[in-house]
Order: C-alpha cells, then structure tokens, then sequence
C-alpha cells in the first residue's frame, strides 16, 4: 500500500468509483480533508475522498520532505498509479492546488490517463510570482504570526510550542517548494476541466490572480468565489463544500476515456 494513502487496510475506495484526491496546503497533512467524506456524501458528490500524504507531517513525521517540485511529482506518481489508473479529479488548496496542477500537467504529457477535473483553490497562476508569506530570513516567530494571520494555525495550536516547532521546518520546505517550479510554468494548456475557487477576502491570493489561470485550460476554466480568505475551505467549510459537491456530481457517473481527460 502506497505511503502517500493513510487509510488503513480494508477503507481503500471501491474499484471505479471515482476518487477525489487530495493535496494539502504548506505546513498541512492529510488530516485538513479527514471530515470531507462525510459532508461530500450528504451533498451527493459520488466520488472517495483520498487525502494524500505528503512526507515530512503527521504520520510520516520522520521522512525526509521535499523541497523540489518534480521529485516530489516523480515519486506521488509512482506510488499513487494504482489510483491514479482510477476514474479520479485533483483537488488542492494553495500549495496542494500547484502540485495538483503539476501531477496532471505530468500526466497529459506522458499519455496516461486525465482526471475528469481539475479543480484549484488559493493559488496564483504559475506564470505569477508565488505568494510571499513572508519575508525572506524571516524568524519563526514572523512566520508563525504571518500563517496565524492567514488562519493556517488554527487559534489553540498557537498556545503549543512544540506544535509551532514541529511545524516551522515543514512549512519551510513547504515554502521552498513553491518558490521553485520553473518546469511547470507553461507547457501546453491541459485537456480537463478547470474548476477555481477564490476566496473574496483573500489578500494573499486575490481573485485575479487566480482567474489568471484560464490561460492553462483548454477544455474551459469556471471560477467560483466564496467569502472569507485564504482559508476560505474553513472559514466557509460549509458553502465551500456544497459548491464543491455540486461540481463533482457531474463527474461521478461519466464514462473511462484512457489517455485524454473525460
């Protein structure tokens, strides 16, 4: 069983039925969509959850992480083949969206199969500068307050030291992957459905910025913005998933097409 899945054995999705598989953001885990399942389910979504694992948190604490976009992509696409050979759709927020974006971008190159949908959340497009949470040298203390600011750090972990020490590191690395993917600034525009979400509020990543991603979609790029910022998927938990329920309805039932996004 591939370490980048953290379901135990016997939860594994059923065969053909479409997994939504999801990255986390910088400094997060797969823990961040642990309640989407259930919430997806009573919005009629039809599709698996799959919270992917990065290196480096939560249960893979001790593994080295990954600072370079491509090995990162190189070594999930092997380990999550057996999924990605499923009908399936990418989901990321902020960070997880340009890795999402990357591993599909991967895929068309190599022929295999699409997802049916990409969908993004609180990410500029590639051809901008990433955003700058904070300021370069910047100390621990500045960047815990910088992701407090943004709500990445949920109010009571900020009273854990340990907490904010265990995450520094991540979200470091997490920050320098972002700030290095020149190989996947533009490629060809990609044969899947788009979907953005922005968040209304959100000065980190303003909605321009995120309707600049047309640019990459060839097969049409819908926009939705719901209140709140950067952390929108918690602030408006609610909203967030009914809208992302009802895109993924649409995707559930269609047809396997190898090769070419469906």
């Amino acid at each position: 069983m591939t370490r980048y899945l953290p379901w135990k054995s016997g939860e594994a999705p059923e065969p053909g039925v479409p997994r939504l598989l999801c990255f986390p953001y910088a400094g997060g885990g797969a823990s961040a969509y642990g309640r989407w399942q259930r919430e997806l389910d009573a919005h009629g979504a039809g599709v698996r959850v799959v919270p992917v694992q990065l290196p480096g948190r939560e249960g893979r604490m001790t593994e080295p992480r990954f600072t370079d976009l491509d090995e990162l992509v190189d070594d999930m696409s092997d380990q999550l083949e057996e999924e990605l050979e499923q009908p399936h759709v990418l989901y990321g927020h902020s960070m997880g969206a340009l890795i999402a974006y990357a591993l599909a971008q991967r895929r068309q190159r190599e022929g295999t199969l699409m997802p049916r949908a990409l969908v993004l959340s609180a990410y500029r497009a590639p051809h901008l500068p990433p955003p700058r949470i904070a300021a370069p040298g910047a100390s621990d203390e500045e960047l815990v307050a910088s992701l407090a600011q943004l709500g990445g750090i949920p109010a009571p972990l900020l009273k854990h030291p340990d907490f904010l020490s265990a995450l520094m590191p991540v979200a470091r690395d997490d920050l320098r992957l972002c700030n290095g993917y020149a190989s996947v600034l533009y490629d060809e525009p990609l044969r899947v459905p788009m979907h953005l979400f922005a968040g209304e509020e959100d000065k980190l990543v303003t909605v321009p910025e995120v309707l600049a991603w047309r640019r990459y979609a060839a097969r049409g790029c819908e926009v939705r913005t719901l209140p709140g910022d950067h952390f929108f998927i918690r602030s408006a938990e609610e909203d967030f998933l009914g809208e992302l329920g009802s895109l993924l309805r649409q995707y559930a039932y269609e047809p396997v097409l190898a090769g070419v996004g469906v």
